[in-house]
């Protein structure tokens, strides 16, 4: 048994074998789509999933409850462990922080010997995922539960988030862009860069004309970013789409041509993130000297 669990939530969109292989328990959440709710006793697959946006369904997402979060804490005290370093959606994009600090401190409550210290990754998706992926990496080399959490916590704006959509009228669903943006910008194919700032909050940072221009884009940033970073830790970059792997693989070959990253994770955008980005969102993370 690890010193100390490390768990998360869904929103990291970690692939199901590499969170089994790492022993990550998740927090979960439902969402609604076609007069369903999916959990996780009812999920869909993720092609379905965006297939089914494509044809025009739109999900509502919730946000992870309290009870949701007491059921990973419980699951894991439940298995013998004692300290939870648990790594959260962002606080900017969901109440889901919020949640997991409540059953944190009930838990503690409840169970006096144990610890649970929640942070606040201030990320999305796979930039998420590449904070937890860090974690594990430390805590498997040795390091204990404060080292760790004092790691994360002075460089959780180390990780490096970029992404593009296709489809600007998502961004307008959420809030994130105006209406008119997304109707002149769908008139003449602007495609958008965003990042996430240092609050967790997706920012427009850029936008280009065309879909092939947005993906060598991403990668043009992303090489400038790390070839002026003094402050590497892992030596990977990681690529979330929403069901276009054919482009999410050509960014992986522009970043091993244009960097000295190496291929990591490349797996699905999740429905929960992916209901407001939209088939063919592409995002590309790593770490660098600042977000």
């Amino acid at each position: 048994m690890s010193p100390y669990a490390i768990s998360t939530d869904i929103m990291s969109d970690l692939p199901a074998d590499y969170l089994k292989e790492h022993s990550i328990e998740t927090a979960s959440l439902s969402y609604m789509m076609d007069n369903f709710t999916y959990d996780r006793n009812h999920p869909l697959d993720e092609k379905e999933f965006y297939s089914k946006m494509r044809s025009g369904q739109m999900p509502t997402t919730s946000q992870v409850t309290p009870d949701e979060a007491l059921r990973c804490f419980k699951a894991i005290v439940d298995s013998g462990q004692k300290d939870i370093l648990h790594i959260s959606f962002s606080s900017a994009l969901s109440g889901t922080y919020q949640s997991c600090m409540v059953a944190a401190t009930e838990m503690m409550e409840w169970y006096p010997d144990v610890r649970i210290h929640v942070i606040d990754s201030r990320a999305a998706s796979l930039g998420q995922g590449l904070i937890v992926s860090e974690a594990i990496a430390r805590r498997d080399a040795g390091e204990d539960y404060e080292e760790v959490i004092r790691f994360l916590e002075n460089h959780i704006n180390n990780f490096v988030h970029l992404f593009t959509v296709d489809d600007l009228f998502h961004l307008y669903r959420g809030g994130r862009v105006k209406r008119s943006t997304a109707i002149v910008g769908s008139l003449v194919n602007i495609k958008p860069i965003l990042n996430v700032d240092e609050e967790g909050r997706l920012i427009p940072h850029d936008k280009v004309r065309g879909r092939k221009k947005s993906i060598k884009e991403l990668a043009e940033k992303a090489s400038l970013i790390a070839e002026h970073s003094d402050f590497m830790m892992g030596n990977n970059f990681y690529i979330s789409h929403g069901d276009c792997l054919e482009e999410a693989l050509m960014l992986a070959d522009l970043m091993e041509e244009k960097t000295d990253l190496k291929r990591g994770i490349i797996n699905y955008v999740g429905p929960t993130i992916g209901a407001h980005s939209g088939p063919g969102t592409l995002a590309l993370f790593f770490c660098g000297k600042h977000r």
